[in-house]
């Protein structure tokens, strides 16, 4: 399921410079990207807890229902369609808001920041074939309930979970201060 995935090396991520004497007003804009990512780990780590706990057993649907009807992201996505297409769709337009309008910003403040830009939209294309695939297996599982469908199912939200918090923690670092500073809208 994860074969046809080009996974990228976190150790090839290109370094941020450090940026001295920012003023909290410059801090803010890299403080809300980090509230907004915030959102999003919490939600991943809520509903990574519900698959192993129904993966040991120890939890029933309707349990399921319950905690999950208690996350934000449901309550707000539940009148547009299902949790995880919903999901999906959220990070895919916060990724493209960055893609074509804030990327480009960061490129043009030097070469350094150009291959932070690009190292990022990578990661984009990465995390987006990975919500696919958990999309793709997530349909798998519901078309056919079977425990070896629910491993695909758990193998991929597991790959996502690692790509995606790895990824927000190395965005939040190597452009949340150059936002600010070079007053990248966001």
């Amino acid at each position: 399921m994860l074969l046809n995935i080009a996974f990228l090396d976190d150790a090839t991520r290109p370094a941020a410079p450090k940026l001295e004497g920012l003023t909290p007003a410059q801090r803010r804009p890299g403080q809300h990207l980090k509230m907004i990512h915030d959102h999003l780990r919490d939600n991943m780590r809520t509903l990574g807890k519900l698959i192993e706990r129904a993966a040991a057993g120890t939890v029933t649907p309707a349990e399921i229902a319950a905690q999950t009807g208690d996350l934000a992201m449901v309550a707000n996505y539940r009148r547009f369609g299902n949790l995880c297409g919903q999901y999906c769709q959220v990070v895919h337009t916060h990724h493209s808001i960055e893609d074509q309008a804030i990327f480009p910003a960061l490129a043009e403040q030097g070469p350094v920041f150009k291959a932070i830009a690009e190292r990022l939209q990578a990661e984009h294309v990465v995390v987006h074939e990975l919500l696919l695939a958990l999309v793709d297996a997530l349909n798998a599982l519901a078309a056919e309930p079977s425990s070896s469908r629910f491993e695909d199912t758990r193998e991929v939200y597991l790959a996502l979970e690692r790509v995606l918090l790895s990824h927000l923690g190395y965005e939040e670092d190597a452009m949340g201060d150059a936002l600010g500073y070079f007053e990248i809208g966001v």
